[in-house]
């Protein structure tokens, strides 16, 4: 509608203007070499016009003749581009779908007629990963890691590549190259990261992590260098004690609840005189994470103080967090320690009933030290193999006596405190330590015959004890991991020393 008024208008000031112009007439004369042209002033005007209508339409025409062959050459490379983008486009398709014949073709399609186009690179070195073909696939992405739009993506493929042929020395270069590049590129930052913490250089590592601080969140940030700091005060703890003290205290500024941060902080602080400030750090950690490393480092922040000191210390920092087990056995053990056994017996009493294997062992130790009862340890110590475990540091199916800062996979932070069984999620007894059942299967189909376990503890460097949970081997179709459960405690009877030693124990020998 606005147009048309526009229009409208427009046609309107034009005739009002030939209108104004015949009302006012008037004369045109040109004079040019001896002749004399005469003529009204709309005739002029016309022919005027006219005349530049004339020369637009002749300057059109030599324009378009001799534009044409520019204009030939750029509709075959229009074609050509289509043609490319075409096979690119069959390229990526065939390789979603799997199809290496398809794939190949349309890759040499494309790189004959898209020969400098980002994607043709990609598809090329796509379709030779997709074929085996390792070679090509990194001459591609060495070709895109010469070019700046391609850089990045180029540099992401060689770190697959040199990663899948185990190159670690390649892989580094490319992941700090791209990380160099673009700071913010996660994937990087995160592949120099694990790459320093592989071979436990803490400080680069540290630089590593500041170079991506920007592509972490704040919390995710300040746990990953609270890790690191931690790990690098445990590394010159006896080396550099002052420095490992700065960083220590550092990390748990960043991570109050970071256990070995707090306990490592607490040792070296009561060390250096500094037992007020210990005190607060580790009573804040126990109060969020309660671990034996904080008891322990709690119990002995005055050196040289007596048992019944440590007694004392123990059962307030019990108090913070009561009906804890943690706290239960910190205050035990400092009992049995001070020789105060009813005291000792007072802290176990609530986990008897269903004791952990820490609890009964501890139970035996009473025993043996108050009595010397050896059918009791005995009795005890039975019971302790059949308990249900206690949490340890544990990752991706690893067990270690000690917090580590990198797990066997090269998880960062990825020892957790907690019962090995719980991280596999089961609550009920599934199978006896010797005999696993079969998999669970569909009812068509046969369960697969059992499959014996044998646990075969592997040695573990002495700097670095740990000891590996063995799983038994699983259906190709559907791992299944037959889990070790102890069985409900039977209780302080003989019954267990029969099946320890082969001879009747006490209570079976009395009713015999």
């Amino acid at each position: 509608m606005i147009r048309v008024i526009l229009f409208l208008i427009a046609l309107a000031v034009a005739a009002t203007g030939v209108v104004w112009f015949a009302d006012r007439p008037g004369d045109v004369v040109l004079t040019w070499m001896g002749y004399r042209i005469e003529t009204s002033l709309m005739v002029a005007a016309l022919a005027v016009i006219v005349l530049v209508m004339v020369l637009m339409l002749v300057w059109s025409i030599a324009r378009a003749v001799l534009r044409s062959p520019e204009q030939m050459s750029l509709f075959f490379r229009h074609r050509r581009a289509m043609k490319g983008y075409a096979a690119i486009t069959r390229g990526l398709v065939a390789i979603g779908a799997g199809d290496r014949k398809l794939a190949r073709r349309a890759a040499d399609d494309a790189a004959r007629l898209s020969p400098n186009e980002a994607l043709t690179l990609l598809l090329n070195a796509q379709a030779a990963q997709l074929s085996g073909d390792a070679a090509a696939a990194e001459r591609a992405f060495r070709e895109m890691a010469r070019r700046d739009d391609t850089k990045l993506l180029g540099l992401r493929g060689l770190y697959i590549e040199a990663q899948r042929r185990n190159d670690a020395v390649t892989a580094r270069r490319a992941a700090e190259e791209a990380a160099l590049a673009a700071p913010a590129l996660t994937w990087a930052g995160q592949a120099v990261l694990d790459d320093r913490c592989a071979v436990s250089d803490w400080a680069g590592a540290l630089g590593a992590l500041d170079h991506m601080k920007g592509a972490l969140d704040k919390h995710e940030y300040r746990r990953k260098r609270a890790v690191l700091l931690t790990a690098r005060a445990l590394a010159l703890a006896d080396i550099e004690r002052d420095t490992a003290l700065t960083a220590v205290l550092e990390a748990v500024k960043l991570a109050p609840d970071l256990v070995p941060a707090a306990a490592l902080a607490g040792r070296r602080l009561s060390e250096a005189g500094e037992q007020r400030k210990a005190r607060r750090i580790l009573e804040h950690a126990w109060e969020t994470s309660p671990h034996p490393d904080l008891a322990e480092a709690y119990a002995n922040l005055q050196l040289g103080s007596s048992a019944r000191d440590r007694l004392a210390r123990m059962q307030k920092l019990a108090a913070k967090v009561p009906g804890q087990l943690e706290g239960a056995l910190a205050v035990a053990r400092s009992a049995l320690e001070a020789r105060e056994f009813d005291a000792a017996r007072s802290a176990l009493a609530p986990y008897l009933s269903a004791p952990t294997r820490r609890v009964a062992t501890l139970m035996a130790e009473i025993e043996e030290a108050e009595h010397g009862d050896t059918g009791r340890v005995r009795e005890w110590m039975g019971r302790a193999m059949r308990a249900a475990g206690d949490p340890v540091w544990t990752a991706d199916g690893v067990v270690s006596d000690r917090w580590l800062p990198v797990t066997p996979n090269g998880r960062l932070d990825g020892f957790a405190w907690r019962v090995p069984l719980a991280e596999l999620g089961v609550s009920e007894p599934v199978i006896e330590v010797t005999q696993p059942p079969a998999p669970v299967v569909p009812v068509e189909i046969a369960p697969p015959p059992a499959q014996e376990v044998k646990l075969e503890p592997e040695p573990a460097p002495a700097e670095k004890p740990v000891r590996k949970v063995v799983r038994p081997k699983a259906p190709p179709a559907e791992p299944v991991i037959p889990l070790v459960h102890a069985p409900d405690d039977p209780g302080p009877d003989g019954a267990l020393d029969a099946d320890l030693t082969g001879e009747p124990g006490p209570s079976a020998a009395a009713e015999a």
